[in-house]
Parts: C-alpha cells; sequence; structure tokens
C-alpha cells in the first residue's frame, strides 16, 4: 500500500466497490454503499495518510487484497 493517495483517487477506489457519492453531510462528506456511511476526508494542503486510509478500510470492511486490486 502507498503511503499516501489522494482524495480523487480514494473516491474513484471506492466507487469502484459499489459505493456512491460523495454526498454533503455536516463537517465532512460522505459516501454511502447500502446502509454503511463513510465520511471521506478532505485534506486541503496534501494528499491522505496511509493511516487514515486503512482506518477508511476497517471502517467499510474492506480487505488490504481487495482493495489493492483495484
Amino acid at each position: 500500500m502507498e503511503t499516501t493517495l489522494s482524495r480523487k483517487e480514494l473516491i474513484r477506489k471506492l466507487k469502484d466497490l459499489g459505493f456512491i457519492g460523495p454526498f454533503s453531510g455536516g463537517k465532512h462528506q460522505f459516501m454511502q454503499k447500502d446502509k454503511l456511511k463513510l465520511r471521506i476526508p478532505n485534506p486541503h494542503t496534501s494528499d491522505i495518510h496511509v493511516s487514515l486510509i486503512k482506518e477508511i478500510l476497517r471502517q467499510a470492511n474492506i480487505s488490504r487484497k481487495k482493495w489493492e486490486k483495484i
């Protein structure tokens, strides 16, 4: 897994995995798949660090193996 990922690439990969959005909501946008809502970070100055990507994948119940195939 890379050390960082752009927000645009994160959204693209999540869409490839069946998520829809992003939608506006509160302080962060979110993406949705069935009843699962996943908050999407909005980094203003840099890409998203791997530790946050891992947390998003954990919340979405997406395996690292499945993520890397996308």
